[in-house]
């Protein structure tokens, strides 16, 4: 199963589609998930993410934006994204019932 990290990440670049590139990715976990993303940690996830074939990454064109710099963009594999659905669906099964799910207003101790 995917841990958190891995799942934000796959979900972002499934959300980017096309435009899924590492500085794209990080600024889209920083603002969804409202947590910092180290570039190194980015990095190191999506080669672990290929390495299992939930990712694959290839060198895009160089853009003036970038100073001439090519981008590694990023795309979600077929397995990926069952990943995802897997990881999502487990969430989703262990919180129901959840105060947090229901509505309750009842302090958690």
């Amino acid at each position: 199963m995917l841990g958190e990290f891995e799942y934000l990440l796959i979900s972002t670049a499934a959300r980017l589609g096309d435009d899924a590139y590492g500085a794209a990715i990080r600024e889209g976990i920083e603002e969804i998930a409202q947590r910092k993303c180290s570039i190194g940690a980015l990095y190191t996830t999506i080669e672990r993410l290929e390495a299992k074939g939930l990712l694959t990454t290839w060198m895009g064109e160089a853009t003036a934006e970038r100073g001439g710099r090519a981008k590694r963009m990023v795309r979600v594999t077929g397995k990926g994204v069952r990943a995802a659905k897997e990881f999502y669906d487990a969430v989703m099964r262990v919180s129901s019932g959840a105060s947090w799910t229901v509505g309750r207003t009842e302090r958690l101790s």
